[in-house]
């Protein structure tokens, strides 16, 4: 059933005003939005329309621009254009890599024995989870090793749902059996199909705001690994280099990054070496 009102149906936005908001965002977030994201972006800021009691979109941008809306409406229009997608043990073979080759290289060649781990565009928290089960099962390999995960993204709205915990059952499919069964906690509502991740493996991970496009992220202890996947995708090339040079500031020398499988630092003048598929070691 559409809940749209007839008004908001006809708001239409102008060429002008998504050029405005366009460069807004890109200026926010360094998402950009060529003109073949207009349907898109109209359809998505149809629910702010909503949210704010607005019929048209000249209302919303005027609100969006003062002072006011800077305050209280930018995070939730970041929330709406943002795109979340993501899943429990998406592009394995990473971990794969991260357990039999990663981890060793840290703990051995490195002689660090507590890692510590950055989901960098964490969405709704299916990476940063995935990465606490498989990290706890090394753990239980390797006593004396330990870890701790930090989780960021731009959006509150994904962080809220990732804080939770708590998925529809299908969004667990991924997870090996095995997994499931000790990190997983079945709703005891029968007329609900959730699961909640299990209160140890939650609190192991700190989630926060973070925009990328921020000079100073505020993080103070550099990271043995970074997972940043799926994320510089939706940057231009200059961006995209810019971020990765900040990354590349926040890995220890001979940590490791994570793309994800469709984007490179090929053609970026940063030191570091690709050791497997999106996969690279800081020199």
């Amino acid at each position: 059933m559409n809940t749209f009102t007839f008004k908001e149906q006809l708001a239409v936005l102008s060429n002008k005003e998504f050029e405005t908001l366009s460069e807004f965002v890109y200026s926010q977030c360094g998402i950009k939005m060529p003109p073949i994201k207009k349907t898109m972006l109209e359809t998505r800021l149809r629910k702010r329309l909503r949210a704010c009691g607005m019929n048209n979109f000249r209302e919303y941008c005027d609100y969006l621009f003062s002072e006011r809306g800077l305050d209280n409406e930018l995070v939730h229009m970041i929330d709406v254009v943002t795109t979340n997608k993501t899943d429990f043990f998406r592009e394995p073979a990473q971990f794969v890599y991260l357990t039999q080759k990663a981890l060793p290289y840290i703990t051995d060649e490195l002689g660090e024995n507590h890692v510590k781990i950055w989901s960098a565009g964490c969405s709704t928290g299916e990476e940063p989870y995935t990465m606490a089960m498989v990290l706890s099962e090394y753990a239980e390999e390797h006593p004396s090793f330990t870890f701790s995960i930090m989780a960021t993204d731009i959006s509150t709205k994904v962080l809220e749902t990732a804080s939770t915990g708590i998925y529809e059952a299908e969004k667990v499919i991924p997870v090996p059996f095995e997994m499931k069964k000790k990190y997983l906690l079945k709703s005891k509502d029968k007329t609900k199909d959730l699961v909640k991740i299990i209160p140890e493996l939650r609190k192991i991970i700190s989630f926060q705001r973070l925009n990328f496009m921020n000079n100073d992220f505020g993080i103070r202890e550099k990271k043995h690994i970074i997972f940043c996947r799926n994320v510089i995708i939706y940057f231009d090339k200059p961006t995209q280099e810019i971020l990765l040079r900040k990354l590349f500031n926040l890995i220890i020398p001979g940590g490791f990054l994570f793309l994800g499988h469709s984007e490179t630092i090929f053609s970026m003048d940063i030191p570091m070496e690709q050791v497997a598929p999106s996969t690279y070691r800081k020199l």
